[in-house]
């Protein structure tokens, strides 16, 4: 059986990040999370903003996107937090198979 994973990526304030991260892995809604300071810059309310942030990419099953979209959205702290999610096209068979698991779907 194939399994279908994707990569949630979102930024967050360094003092949020980890508890975000741990909190997606107790609850199973994805398998890990990787932390990765980032420097962002974007136009906010019609001003240029620099932030140091923290990029959280987590791995979780294709059906579980929106879950994880979702309790992202409830822990983050920012009005409009970046939250995508991008197809995992291929991969380490026995990783995609170990990110199923730890998702529950096995």
């Amino acid at each position: 059986m194939v399994h279908e994973i994707c990569v949630i990526y979102s930024t967050a304030p360094p003092q949020e990040a980890a508890k975000m991260a741990r909190a997606l892995v107790e609850q199973h809604l994805v398998a890990c999370v990787n932390v990765v300071h980032v420097s962002s810059y974007y136009m906010w309310k019609g001003e240029f903003t620099a932030e140091n942030e923290h990029l959280l990419i987590a791995k979780t099953r294709k059906e579980m996107a929106e879950t994880v979209i979702r309790a992202i959205r409830d822990m983050h702290p920012y009005e409009v937090p970046e939250i995508i999610a991008l197809p995992v096209i291929a991969g380490h068979g026995p990783y995609i198979d170990w990110v199923y698991e730890e998702t529950n779907g096995s």
